[in-house]
């Protein structure tokens, strides 16, 4: 797999998610306690915009109304049905052993580690005159 920069830790602070396109995919990547984790931004079941959903934990229950939430942060819902998917692994919790959404590995690396790719993007020159930006071609 190709390392792709898609931009800086801060972009996505603790507890929050940020949607980013990698080679014309859209990727979410969230931030729980400080670790990335990225899934496809498509839930399996419709192709709801998993960022659009509820981030939340699990609720589990020793016995009847014993309920207690665990693992705040580490599970987004479906906007549209609900289902529920695990941030770390992408496994649904809905049928875990059907379906998943696609995961990412995710890396952070210091700027200085990063190389130049072969291609270069043409620039020109930008003025600005009397409030307007100006473009010289």
């Amino acid at each position: 797999m190709a390392k792709h920069v898609v931009g800086k830790t801060e972009d996505v602070g603790p507890g929050m998610r940020k949607v980013f396109e990698v080679r014309g995919r859209p990727i979410v990547i969230f931030n729980v306690d400080g670790d990335y984790f990225a899934l496809l931004n498509r839930c399996p079941h419709q192709s709801a915009e998993l960022s659009m959903g509820l981030i939340s934990g699990i609720a589990t229950a020793d016995e009847p109304g014993h309920v207690q939430c665990s693992r705040r942060g580490e599970f987004i819902r479906c906007p549209w049905h609900g289902w529920e998917f695990d941030i770390r692994t992408g496994q649904s919790w809905c049928d875990p052993g059907r379906i998943s959404v696609k995961q990412y590995s995710v890396s952070i690396t210091a700027g200085a580690e990063l190389v130049e790719g072969p291609y270069k993007a043409e620039t020109f020159p930008v003025s600005v005159e009397d409030s307007y930006l100006v473009v010289d071609l």
